[in-house]
Formats: C-alpha cells, structure tokens, sequence
C-alpha cells in the first residue's frame, strides 16, 4: 500500500532510468515517513510547551506532504525535492538545537543526519555539503558556547529525561527505518532488473532465432534468384548450344557419307581411301572441337547455378563481357523475337587478365545487361518515333582499376529510383516480373565479393550507365 502511495508521486511521464526511479521512490519514502515522524515530535513538544519547536514542525510536516504534489506536477526536478527536503530539516534541528540549550540540546546530534541523508537521498555532492553545513552549524554553537552565550532552554527540567529518551529513540528509529526503506527499494529494484534480464534473455533468444531463420529464407531468396536467373538464360543458352551442335550433326552426316564411299571403292583405289580417311580425322576433329564448345557451354551453365563462390582464377574481362553480352541478348531475344537493339562493344585490347570468379562476375554482368536490354525494349514498345535501342559496353584500365561500363538510351531513371536501385526487392517492373534480387546481388557480388564499386547514372529520357570498378590488385 506504501508503495502505491510512493508511487502516485512519481509524474505519469516518468521516462528516467531504473536507478533514477529508485531514488526518486527512495526521496518520496523518506519524506512522507518523516512527516509521520515529525507528529511524534510536535506532540512531545505541545507536551514540553516548546512553541517554537512545534511551529517548526508543523512547518516541516505540511512541507513534507505538499511538496511531493509539486514534483508530481512537474513544478521542480527530484533534485530540488531533496534539496528543500534536506533544508527544512537541517532548519528544523538548528531551531529546536536554538530554543532547547544551543550545543549540549539533545537534537543538536541530529545535525549528524544531515551529511548522512545527503549522501543517501542525493549522492555525494549532496551529502558534502550537508555535512559541512551541519559541522559548521555544530561548531558555531561550540563557540558560542565557549563565549558563555547563554541560549534559551524551553524544555521543562521535570520533563527533561524522558525528553532525551524521546529524541534518542526518535534518531535510532528514524537510522532503522531509513535502512529499511532503502533495502525494500533496493530489493524491489533488483527484483525488476532481474525480470528484466531474463525478459532480455528470452528476447535475445528468440532474435538470435529470428536472425538465424532470416539468414536461412535469404539464403533461399539468393539461391531462388539464381535459379531464376538461370532460367532467363536457358534460351540463350539453347541458342549458343545450337550452333556446335548444329555443326557436330553435319559433320557426322559428311563423315556418314565418307563411310560409305570408302565401302564402294574398288580395291587398289589407296589414293582415294587416303583422301576420305583424311576427311574422316578432320571432321572428327571438328566434331570434337564443337563438342567441346558445348560441353563449356554447359559448365558455364552448371557454374551459375552453383551455391556459393568459388576461387578467384585469372580471368579476361572482355571474354567474359563479350559471353555475358550475347548471353542477355540471346535470352531476350527468344523471348521476344521481335527485339532487337544495336550492340556496341568497345573492348580494351590491352586489358589483362584480372583475378576474378568469373561465374559470380559473370551473373553480376549478365544481371545488368539484362536490365539495359529490358530497358531499350521498355522505350521501344512504347512506340517512339525514330527511336534506335542501343546498348554499349565499354572496358578500360586506369591507374586505379578496372572499369565495364554498361550503357543503354532507355527511358532513364528519376533520382529517387536511383537512391533505391540496389535495395534488396526494390524493382520497377510489373508484378511477376522481377524479384526484386538482380541488381541487389550484383552489387554485393562486386562490392563485397570483389571488392568493387557499382554505380548508376541516370537521366530520365536519355539512358542509364552502370559502371562496374575492379580494384587492380586483382590483376595478374
């Protein structure tokens, strides 16, 4: 019930900490137990008919009751509460001390308390200066007493001893509640703390679970991404696999009908079988070549879609730009056999080799070519007069690194697309259409994986370039 009385005096808005609370609970405490304890007092001095004792009293009391209201109200902070608090009775004790003897009064000993509820209210500033308000008190009427001033002595002598007994019980018992008061707050606040710590804990335990099952839905969403990257590629990789194949079926119809030449010749026809077993080991080398371009085809298609980064290998940009290139042209393309846009690739000749995971690499080029071909068929099916889709890719190498530089004269992108370009599911296209990932994962991909650079420059109406920097300890 204390406590909830304690409690009313603490403002709704309270936003202090927990050990700030628990000393603003301690001040209310001990002020509204002093003014239980000060009833004690007055009553002994109405009995004693030591006036201005009980004035001073009563004067402490209905200070000690009206000033928590105003710190309710917010009128001053739970500083300047235990500040008037502490004053009024330090005031207290040097006017009973005043009208009771000056130096050997029994409350002149409580002047002690001053230091000692300073330290306990308000800390150790507090408590300084309190203490030497109380010893400079203290040793003035020492002084005035070694002056032979006499103060006045309003205690009757008949009701001297119990007097005593009376302010002695009323100090110890005052040191004993204060303790009290002191350890129930501290034991509460520990309580809270505690509950606090393990609500923390549970918290913590279920982020970390939160966190993990995050890490795990996105490394599904990068995989996914992959997956359905790849799956853009399959018709340009069906494409690129036509031609050799195409080629391989050829020759082995030629090598076919070579066959069966050699099975008509007349014997002793050497000449002509040297001749058809030539054409036979050219096409078989040439079935061979092909069959190894496919097989490379397929690798490059088994690599992208592979969990995980492999090793940096030396690797030629251009190849790999030049790849990428046919690769986003040709997947569009069978989509839309309609498309079609100019291409300009403006190759370095002089650019090394540079240290690079070239599937990794390669998805991030593909992912931004994509974008600049899907961005050039945007403004072209939006039927613009004399409008020509073209996309250029420049490579070049400076004393800083390396740069690809991807450019398109799409419809271009206003500056608040572009502040968001590389947020993960951020995307401009028709629902169903992208996820959001691409441009996301190639930016991670250059930037952390390689320690790159990826930036966008946009205007809208006249295009976008995208320049990819490679820093040149990756060169070789």
């Amino acid at each position: 019930m204390f406590a909830n009385i304690t409690d009313y005096f603490i403002p709704t808005d309270f936003a202090g900490s927990l050990d700030l609370r628990r000393r603003v609970r301690i001040i209310i405490n001990t002020m509204l137990l002093t003014s239980l304890f000060s009833l004690n007092f007055m009553v002994l001095c109405w009995w004693a008919n030591l006036m201005p004792g009980f004035y001073v009293l009563l004067f402490g009391v209905v200070s000690f009751v009206l000033l928590p209201f105003g710190y309710r109200a917010g009128w001053f902070s739970h500083v300047a509460l235990g500040y008037w608090f502490l004053f009024i009775g330090y005031l207290t004790v040097v006017v009973n001390s005043v009208y009771q003897g000056g130096y050997y009064a029994a409350t002149t000993w409580w002047l002690g308390l001053c230091g000692v509820m300073g330290s306990f209210l308000l800390g150790r500033r507090a408590g300084l200066v309190f203490f030497g308000l109380g010893l400079a008190t203290a040793v003035t009427l020492w002084l005035l007493e070694q002056q032979h001033y006499v103060f006045p002595n309003l205690v009757p002598a008949d009701k001297a001893q119990f007097w005593h007994l009376d302010i002695l019980a009323g100090l110890m018992l005052i040191l004993l509640v204060v303790a009290l008061v002191f350890d129930n707050i501290n034991n509460t606040t520990m309580r809270v703390i505690s509950a606090q710590n393990d609500l923390l804990s549970e918290r913590t335990a279920q982020l970390e679970q939160s966190l993990a099952d995050l890490r795990a839905t996105q490394a599904h969403l990068v995989q996914k991404e992959k997956m359905a990257f790849l799956g853009e590629l399959t018709a340009g990789i069906a494409h690129e696999l036509q031609n050799p194949l195409n080629f391989m079926k050829n020759f082995a119809e030629v090598s076919t009908g070579l066959v069966d030449d050699m099975g008509g010749t007349r014997p002793g026809s050497a000449g002509l079988e040297g001749e058809i077993l030539a054409g036979l080991k050219q096409n078989l080398h040439e079935i061979s070549q092909h069959g190894q371009r496919a097989t490379a085809i397929i690798k490059g298609m088994l690599e992208h879609s592979r969990a995980g980064t492999g090793q940096r290998v030396p690797t030629s940009l251009n190849a790999l730009v030049e790849d990428s290139l046919r690769l986003a042209y040709q997947g569009l393309r069978t989509k839309d056999r309609d498309f079609s846009a100019h291409l300009t690739p403006t190759l370095d000749p002089a650019l090394p080799l540079v240290a690079v995971v070239p599937q990794d690499l390669g998805r991030a080029l593909i992912n931004l070519l994509t974008n600049a071909f899907y961005a050039v068929r945007q403004r072209q099916q939006a039927g613009e007069a004399g409008y020509r889709p073209e996309v250029r890719v420049h490579t070049s190498a400076g004393p800083g690194g390396v740069e690809i530089r991807i450019t398109d004269n799409g419809p271009g992108m206003s500056a608040a697309v572009q502040a968001k370009i590389f947020q993960p599911f951020f995307t401009t296209k028709p629902t169903g259409e992208g996820t959001g990932l691409g441009l996301s994962l190639s930016h991670d991909i250059i930037a952390q994986g390689h320690g790159g650079t990826l930036h966008v420059e946009s205007q809208e109406g006249q295009g976008t370039t995208f320049r990819v920097g490679l820093p040149l300890n990756g060169l070789s």
